[in-house]
């Protein structure tokens, strides 16, 4: 039985995946959705703590560390999927030689993978909170989230989902997005390792994630990108979601 372990992006709780793991579960995988560190407790919770100073203290050096301990310690190499910085996430891990295969969704770039489509900066601007203390966590703000992540869906699933998935966010680890911890070496030969991208998607553009993609075109390995029309950032649970699961498990089923 192979074995999925999924990595949850910033800004939204675990529970993300409640849907994607039965679906797996159901196609006779082993499924893992480990909590980040300081966020095992239900969005509300997390919320009413905000700012959470445990939070705040997150950094992409310890993430790396975190997930990666998660991952060496199972018997086999897991195949990794991850949601916008669970995306890099994967990248970072498959770079370590950890995983025997890697689908990153709608994913956040590595440093120096860059776009200028305005959505992205309006949508980022305020997690990097970059003239405000670092030492206070980000809460995306319901107007924040329908735009972000949301646009598209109707005002009540867009109530609903934030009430039930958004959590206060590091602003440390956005900015590390940026640095030196969230390079990837795009020479390195790879295991096999898909891109998939929303074409609505507001904070994380398909054009962007196309440019992630094509950054390996000079490396050795399995490389594909799907853009999926109509899909927005909240893809995990966007009405139509099991078609995008129903294609990366066609995908994995022809190339792990």
């Amino acid at each position: 039985m192979k074995t999925i372990v999924f990595l949850t992006g910033c800004f939204v709780h675990h529970s993300c995946w409640d849907d994607w793991k039965a679906y797996f579960e159901k196609e006779g995988y082993q499924c893992i959705v480990p909590p980040w560190p300081h966020k095992s407790e239900p969005a509300p919770v997390l919320r009413a703590r905000h700012p959470d100073p445990a939070i705040a203290s997150i950094r992409l050096a310890d993430l790396k560390n975190y997930f990666s301990d998660i991952i060496s310690s199972l018997p086999e190499k897991p195949i990794l999927i991850g949601h916008s910085f669970g995306g890099l996430l994967v990248q970072l891990m498959l770079q370590r030689d950890i995983a025997a295969a890697g689908v990153a969704i709608h994913s956040v770039p590595p440093a120096g993978v860059l776009t200028f489509e305005p959505s992205f900066f309006r949508s980022t601007w305020g997690p990097l909170g970059l003239f405000t203390s670092a030492s206070k966590t980000f809460l995306m703000s319901l107007s924040q989230w329908q735009y972000a992540f949301t646009n598209g869906l109707s005002l009540r699933e867009q109530q609903e989902t934030y009430d039930k998935l958004v959590l206060p966010e590091s602003k440390r680890l956005a900015r590390d997005g940026l640095g030196k911890e969230a390079k990837i070496d795009f020479r390195k030969p790879h295991v096999p390792l898909l891109f998939v991208a929303g074409e609505k998607d507001h904070i994380m553009p398909a054009s962007l994630n196309h440019t992630n993609y094509k950054k390996y075109s000079r490396s050795e390995g399995v490389l594909e990108y799907k853009l999926f029309p109509g899909k927005t950032h909240s893809v995990l649970g966007q009405r139509g979601w099991e078609g995008n699961a129903a294609f990366i498990h066609q995908w994995l089923k022809k190339n792990v």
